[in-house]
């Protein structure tokens, strides 16, 4: 999985296109790479489920 593609599905999450994306434990680490390189990465909610398994939404107002 490379970074376009990655940066993409955070873009769809921010123009709400998607609603929320589940990230394998396998891709957790490359996500998380491009997320904190992102200015807007605290719009960001990474919920961890069983497994390893993450779901990230977009918030509309940053966490603090």
């Amino acid at each position: 999985m490379n970074e376009e593609f990655i940066t993409e599905i955070f873009n769809k999450l921010r123009d709400k296109e998607l609603n929320e994306y589940r990230v394998s434990k396998k891709e957790f680490l490359a996500f998380r790479k491009v997320l904190v390189e992102r200015d807007d990465f605290k719009h960001f909610r990474g919920i961890a489920l069983h497994g390893g398994e993450v779901i990230y939404t977009f918030l509309d107002e940053a966490r603090s």
